[in-house]
């Protein structure tokens, strides 16, 4: 179902899908676009980490925000994906691991590896650590962790490559992943395509509204703040939870790269692009593809 274009607006249809969170099955009510994707920015409150520091931090150390991650953040086909490069790698490192649902899958899946979730959010990784104590959780920031030459696999999912807003953020981030990959290792991530400009659909008309399994509504809303210059987009997201005292408000920002960009930032790194997709169908990218999903090898 098309989004439905009201003046300089657009409204988008919603559908239910379904979700199950810790055992509860609820079902969601999301823009009907965005069914079977990423949530392309209606939850991105609750966004995966990032590796370096960023105004966003201290939205996602709320140990209140961080309960809720997982059920707005419910497993899709973009998880899948890293979850078969996970599975596929002996040493794997997620940076702005958030929760680290990826590595908690694949240990239930039987990954019998090293398996590390990197996130600056405590509260994120007390989720993950009160669920498996089978993964190394580390709290801080991939350019301070001193990992060399550590894994096959480091991948950021969820978007969180869009948090490091600055050069000075991406250099050193990509750096340390360079530093932190064995020889011939791969950095996976994605980020959302520009040309799509999926940001002109962060309207308060395309919340998502999820059921609390213990009764209420959450409600997760975003604005973009006008005018939107640059790569940079900046938004408001604002979050009505039954577990709150009235609303959670915050400003984040987030960089949108082109693929002709992100081949300089990785290649400044010591980082080559080996495969980019448009989806997580592994489709080629192009103008109309939603996603820059982009798998790069370690050159040193």
């Amino acid at each position: 179902m098309p989004p439905i274009s009201r003046g300089n607006r657009t409204v988008c249809p919603k559908e239910e899908k379904e979700i199950v969170y810790r055992g509860y099955r609820s079902t969601v009510r999301v823009p009907s676009h965005l069914i079977g994707t990423p949530a392309a920015g209606s939850v991105s409150f609750l966004n995966n980490q990032f590796a370096g520091e960023s105004v966003n931090e201290a939205v996602y150390d709320d140990p209140a925000i961080a309960e809720l991650y997982e059920l707005l953040n419910a497993w899709a086909t973009s998880d899948d994906f890293y979850l078969e490069w996970v599975m596929a790698a002996e040493s794997v490192l997620d940076v702005g691991c958030g929760t680290g649902l990826i590595l908690r899958r694949a240990r239930e899946q039987g990954h019998s590896g090293r398996l590390v979730g990197l996130d600056p959010s405590g509260s994120m990784l007390e989720i993950g650590r009160r669920d498996r104590d089978d993964i190394e959780w580390v709290h801080g920031y991939v350019d301070q962790a001193g990992f060399e030459q550590a894994f096959d696999l480091v991948f950021m999912s969820g978007h969180a490559f869009q948090e490091l807003v600055t050069d000075d953020d991406l250099n050193r981030s990509l750096q340390a992943i360079r530093r932190s990959l064995r020889p011939g290792g791969r950095f996976v991530f994605e980020t959302r395509n520009p040309a799509m400009r999926p940001w002109e659909s962060w309207i308060p008309e395309n919340a998502a509204e999820i059921p609390h399994p213990d009764g209420g509504v959450i409600r997760d809303e975003n604005e973009v703040i006008l005018p939107v210059t640059g790569d940079l987009v900046r938004f408001l997201s604002r979050t009505w939870s039954p577990t709150f005292d009235g609303m959670r408000e915050a400003e984040i920002q987030l960089r949108f790269l082109d693929s002709d960009s992100l081949s300089r930032f990785l290649e400044s790194a010591g980082l080559q692009i080996e495969k980019q997709y448009g989806y997580w169908d592994r489709s080629p990218v192009s103008d109309q593809s939603p996603e820059i999903i982009t798998v790069a090898r370690s050159t040193g």
